[in-house]
């Protein structure tokens, strides 16, 4: 086995202050816009294709999404940060990647990991507190059972406790090192291994 490692640097994006654009209408399209919105139902996007499923149109009705029934075209990139592509096109999916590089926008080619700038992985939420996990685009049934592991595990009053110790945090005297220390000892027991 090779000792290859997942070098993604992962961030958590504000997609409510970004412009998002999906290619495509189709089933793929669908799953992107399901997970996108689940996990920021506040999401500004727009899909542009020719034709789309009625489960697409009913989702992004529900969540304010900009539907446009035309061909892709390089203009639609302009004031976008965050481009998707899902056409069963590789041909197009390929024009909107070049076209994404050329502009300096993030770009995601659904299950084509050579001409993806970032992953959509698996996504655990309770209240504040969300987990990403990513296989390197080598396996997204992986990421879909730890996910389901992690639902599982993580109490569901965790979102209590991490308002509690965000109250907490306001009260704590001293420079930010020694908030961070009393902050690292009192939440110590959290990891505790029995």
């Amino acid at each position: 086995m090779s000792k290859e490692k997942n070098t993604l640097y992962p961030i958590f994006l504000k997609v409510r202050n970004l412009q998002v654009l999906i290619v495509g209408g189709g089933n793929v399209a669908l799953e992107k816009l399901t997970f996108l919105t689940k996990s920021s139902p506040d999401a500004v996007v727009e899909m542009v294709a020719p034709f789309f499923r009625p489960e697409t149109l009913e989702l992004a009705k529900k969540f304010n999404v900009k539907i446009t029934k035309k061909r892709f075209t390089r203009k639609m990139l302009k004031k976008r940060h965050v481009v998707i592509a899902t056409t069963d096109s590789p041909a197009v999916n390929k024009r909107v990647y070049r076209a994404a590089r050329k502009r300096f926008l993030l770009c995601n080619i659904a299950d084509v990991p050579d001409l993806c700038d970032f992953y959509m992985g698996g996504i655990v939420t309770k209240g504040n507190v969300k987990i990403a996990i990513s296989t390197n685009g080598k396996s997204p049934t992986t990421a879909k059972r730890l996910r389901q592991f992690f639902e599982e595990v993580i109490p569901e009053n965790i979102d209590d406790l991490v308002q509690n110790l965000n109250e907490y945090r306001k009260t704590i005297k001293g420079d930010f090192e020694e908030k961070v220390e009393t902050l690292n000892e009192f939440t110590k027991g959290l990891i505790s291994k029995s």
